[in-house]
């Protein structure tokens, strides 16, 4: 929030014992323990501090009992379950031309989503208009499906296609963001919403979706690489997602790959990999080869809707059209060439290749793996995996969910709210300091 809202000491009561409850909330969240004595054994609590802590979880609305568990000798144990649906949760992914929004339990599940078409450049009042419009449409179809009528928020996660600062979710000189820098995004949506509220760059989101929920899950290292309009990656070290100390990590799109000042990228540089590699390079280059009469594929398209898209390119490049197989495997050569630093650099078990660009075919994503492989450590690229999303467009929609839910149960804020049964309504939660940071 800002600096005139005060965050208020914890009450005491549960708050006295956030480690433990945290720890027993976080092992049922998970599914990594279903029953009390398997809470016990993966925790290192006794008995009775289990059930004391299971009981208080249960009382205040956050674990609900479940059905028998397997008998190991004795009697059957009884399951417990995280409720999920005791609030819900508003996330969205602005990109540079649609927006994605949707509401989650608290478990990260989608309940409804919708994607429709929006120009990021329009300014932050135009679209933040829509995406609030969208956010009370899907809430009314939520409510709808309940016995009450009622839900309650939570939080809100959005991911925004620009550096952006974590520690105030504000946009900071976005490249294609033309009036957001230092855009108040937290606030508006705060004051909106009356609950804590996340703001991220959205391939932040998108790795932390890929890591909670998608073909990462369970890994400790990877390198979330996305290929759209433009080019961004998200790491995850030690299992978390790693933001840098301003929030600006994994910003590869503007790494410098040629001098040649014909290039000139967005941010105002030249060279840059996603002046190069990115949609909209691949748009470009495809609209001078049907121009240029190099591409007969793209020559009807342009003839036909008067541009070509990268999407377009990548059409053409299934069907066969050289200029096109051309244009798409030199751009997955470019990405591959850096990624090879990075995995030498980095050494990750897993790059995730996502993005529209990266879900049109095989070309691209061929291209990166050879490249890497031949260009890297050997000794990085032994174990290495490069896969494409296995979340695809939703990736960031969930991640955007995630960031919610992993700050909301960090124990720190848990104590400020466990007492309260809910967060809702405590939109200054965000400013709780953490004595390890989510990352």
């Amino acid at each position: 929030m800002g600096d005139d809202v005060a965050v208020q000491p914890p009450q005491t009561g549960l708050a006295d014992h956030v480690d433990s409850l945290a720890t027993v909330l976080d092992l049922v969240r998970s599914g990594t323990a279903r029953t009390r004595p398997e809470i016990g054994r993966r925790s290192g609590l006794g008995r009775t501090v289990v059930t004391q802590r299971v009981n208080q979880l249960t009382e205040h609305g956050l674990l609900e009992e479940g059905p028998l568990g397997p008998s190991s000798g004795g009697r059957a144990p009884r399951e417990l379950r995280f409720r999920a649906h005791a609030g819900v949760v508003l996330a969205a992914e602005l990109g540079a031309t649609s927006v994605a929004v949707g509401v989650t339990d608290l478990a990260g599940q989608v309940l409804t989503q919708v994607e429709e078409p929006t120009d990021i450049a329009s300014g932050p009042d135009q679209v933040l208009d829509h995406v609030e419009e969208l956010y009370d449409r899907l809430l009314d179809e939520v409510r709808a499906g309940t016995a009450s009528g009622e839900v309650s928020t939570w939080g809100v996660g959005i991911g925004l296609p620009g550096p952006v600062e974590f520690a105030t979710g504000r946009p900071s000189a976005p490249p294609i963001m033309p009036g957001w820098d230092g855009y108040p995004v937290r606030d508006r949506l705060a004051a909106r919403f009356s609950a804590p509220v996340w703001v991220d760059n959205e391939v932040n989101t998108m790795a932390l979706g890929e890591l909670r929920a998608g073909s990462a899950k369970g890994q400790w290292d990877i390198l979330y690489v996305k290929i759209g309009t433009g080019i961004g990656a998200g790491l995850v070290s030690g299992g978390q997602l790693h933001r840098g100390s301003q929030g600006c990590a994994g910003d590869i799109g503007h790494a410098a790959m040629t001098d040649d000042p014909e290039v000139v990228c967005r941010c105002g540089n030249i060279g840059c990999l996603e002046a190069l590699a990115g949609g909209a390079a691949l748009a470009r280059d495809g609209l001078a080869a049907a121009r240029e009469g190099r591409s007969e594929f793209l020559a009807e398209v342009l003839a036909t809707t008067g541009t070509v898209r990268a999407a377009d390119v990548s059409r053409a490049a299934q069907s066969g059209d050289r200029t096109s197989v051309e244009l798409l495997t030199r751009a997955g050569r470019l990405v591959g060439s850096l990624l090879a630093t990075l995995v030498s650099f980095y050494n990750p078990a897993l790059v995730i290749i996502g993005g529209g660009v990266a879900g049109a075919g095989d070309l691209l994503l061929a291209a990166v793996r050879e490249t890497v492989y031949r260009r890297s450590l050997p000794l990085a690229t032994r174990e290495l995996r490069i896969v494409r999303s296995t979340l695809s467009d939703q990736a960031g929609l969930v991640g955007s969910a995630f960031m919610v839910i992993d700050e909301l149960f960090a124990p720190e804020r848990l104590a400020h709210w466990i007492d309260r049964g809910s967060p809702a309504g405590a939109p200054e939660l965000v400013d709780v300091p953490l004595r390890t940071p989510v990352r």
